[in-house]
């Protein structure tokens, strides 16, 4: 009696989602040792920091479109790049609202946006709503906005001034963060801006 496989030979269906699976394993593998060494400090910290911010134009999440040079010559812009899922993430944006609440009028020098990385827009919209965030929300389900700033973990936050230059940036969340953008943003103790 000959042994014969009791599969038989793999459909071609199936062949492709093997490779299929496969190609996602090593993309996830190597995403997640990419986010492990900027977690653990193997790249560096502040690599645009003094630097040109490099240019963004993205879909916000009320439909229009928002892009850096909007915001050239005019006022500073808060950059933060997040996700739904994140937990440090959900931790940075109700942060930013209290500071945009409290500072933010029309004739305000400066902004915030933050640019979700998620691939879907409804959990983006459910947690907007759920934290009644009032800045502009951008969407980067493509990565083009994190890939050009080399975002390897979230949150990522960054300062830009109004001619285009990033004076400060920052991995990760971290406790204090209003007091650092008040100080960034000129915005006195009190919330009012010098």
């Amino acid at each position: 009696m000959t042994s014969s496989s009791t599969f038989g030979p793999l459909p071609a269906a199936g062949k492709l989602s093997f490779l299929l699976f496969a190609l996602f394993t090593v993309f996830i593998t190597w995403r997640a040792k990419t986010i492990e060494k900027g977690l653990l400090g193997g790249v560096e910290n502040n690599r645009w920091l003094g630097k040109p911010a490099p240019a963004f134009s993205l879909t916000a999440l009320d439909g229009r479109t928002v892009s850096l040079a909007d915001f050239h010559g005019k006022k500073k812009l808060v950059v933060s790049f997040w996700a739904s899922w994140c937990s440090p993430c959900r931790m940075e944006l109700p942060v930013l609202q209290a500071l945009y609440k409290k500072s933010h009028t029309d004739t305000s020098d400066f902004e915030i946006v933050a640019i979700s990385t998620d691939d879907e827009k409804g959990a983006v919209e459910e947690y907007a709503t759920q934290e009644k965030i009032s800045f502009p929300i951008l969407l980067d389900p493509l990565h083009k906005a994190a890939d050009a700033y080399e975002v390897i973990a979230i949150p990522y936050l960054l300062v830009i001034d109004p001619d285009g230059k990033v004076i400060y940036e920052q991995r990760g969340f971290s406790t204090g963060v209003e007091f650092m953008l008040k100080a960034q943003l000129g915005i006195r103790a009190d919330g009012a801006g010098d």
